[in-house]
């Protein structure tokens, strides 16, 4: 394989992504830093086919990113292939506004070949080619300039090897039959609505005990006005107002700006300084919160001593199968839905429908249903049918 020097200049770029359209696949990286910006600071982009790999510099003066950023966002013609991608992902859609399609995982994948819930990219190299991946370089401070070639090279290795493993992990979910498996969450990790940062949402991120609707009207307000203002400054939303202040600011609201100075977390001079003031008219326009947004408590539904210990055999039966397939159970079923299915609910459960159903969703509707049963044959415990298995639609 080809490994081109660093590229910063945009005909480079150009030439490289026009090679690059023509792949089966392309495996991408990027190394960015977070702690101090709201936004990720996008500080390299690494990217390889069968043939040639390359990391970018897109810090470089006068790179302009639109080649590289059309084959990943326009081109359907090219699979992307991603290790835990969610955060690059979302660093191409705050620049595009779109997201990489199609897309893979290997460690979406991994979940479907019983390597665990999240796989990290060492251990999967590891584990595929025998390679153990030098950690020097992980902790870097990847906005500093020059970038040295120990660095470099460690950011291109993160795509080289993927290029290796996709085809394996591949001809290894069609021998098993599990690569429809994936359709689903490859297509969930590419929604692009997952990525929409809505400041109006940013409340249900903070957690607060109040289930009142004039708390949770405040709590609404507050936490849009901070996502605002720290997109506004690019800085953290805990370096505008933590969390558990924003709680209490929604719980005990001030009367005026100058009580703002006796709130734990708020500095004395928020008191009457700007910042101060437009957290003030936030909470003034702050409305109830109208009963269609009152969150339901899902995760928690009222099971009771029975129901819980339903929800607790379920999650028994969720351990057996996911042993017996070989598959991860986190990629069968969420605690959740397994918690929704004990207390009744049928309706929109991901495990009773596709091959979820076919997997597992079925024999948890019938262990609910009482028509399968935990038994020991031989030392290890399996099940036991006491009649005929529900329906092959799962409702």
């Amino acid at each position: 394989m080809h490994i081109h020097p660093l590229i910063t200049d945009t005909a480079s770029l150009a030439a490289l992504c026009a090679r690059l359209s023509q792949a089966r696949f392309v495996a991408v990286d990027t190394e960015f830093m977070r702690e101090n910006t709201f936004w990720p600071d996008l500080c390299l982009i690494q990217i390889a086919d069968e043939n040639e790999a390359a990391a970018i510099d897109p810090k470089a003066e006068g790179l302009d990113l639109t080649p590289l950023l059309d084959l990943l966002v326009a081109n359907e013609d090219v699979l992307k292939v991603f290790h835990a991608g969610g955060q690059d992902v979302e660093i191409i859609h705050n620049l595009t506004g779109r997201t990489p399609h199609p897309i893979f995982d290997t460690q979406i994948a991994a979940m479907a070949l019983g390597q665990g819930d999240q796989i990290g990219y060492g251990n999967l190299v590891d584990s595929w080619l025998g390679i153990q991946l030098d950690k020097g370089a992980r902790f870097t401070d990847w906005a500093r300039r020059p970038l040295d070639q120990r660095q470099i090279d460690y950011a291109i290795g993160d795509v080289t090897h993927l290029v290796r493993i996709f085809p394996m992990i591949l001809a290894k979910l069609v021998k098993k039959g599990r690569g429809d498996w994936l359709d689903e969450e490859m297509e969930r990790l590419a929604d692009p609505a997952n990525y929409v940062n809505e400041p109006e949402l940013a409340w249900l991120r903070v957690k607060v005990p109040s289930r009142k609707a004039d708390v949770l009207g405040r709590l609404k307000a507050l936490a849009a006005w901070r996502e605002r203002e720290a997109q506004g400054k690019n800085l953290p939303r805990g370096r505008i107002v933590k969390d558990e202040t924003l709680a209490d600011l929604a719980a005990h609201p001030p009367r005026q700006q100058a009580d703002l100075t006796r709130v734990r977390g708020l500095s004395a001079g928020w008191g009457g300084n700007d910042i101060g003031g437009r957290l003030m008219k936030a909470l003034a326009e702050a409305q109830p919160l109208p009963a269609a947004e009152m969150p339901r408590d899902e995760r928690r539904p009222g099971l009771g001593k029975d129901g819980s210990l339903v929800a607790d055999l379920l999650k028994l039966l969720l351990k057996i199968r996911a042993r017996d397939i070989d598959v991860a159970p986190r990629l069968l079923a969420r605690t959740d839905e397994l918690e929704l299915l004990a207390a009744g609910r049928r309706d929109g459960l991901s495990i009773l429908t596709g091959w979820r159903f076919d997997q597992f969703g079925k024999d948890a509707l019938d262990l609910v249903e009482g028509r399968l049963a935990f038994a020991v044959r031989g030392g290890k415990l399996s099940m036991a049918r006491t009649e005929q298995p529900a329906g092959e639609n799962g409702g």
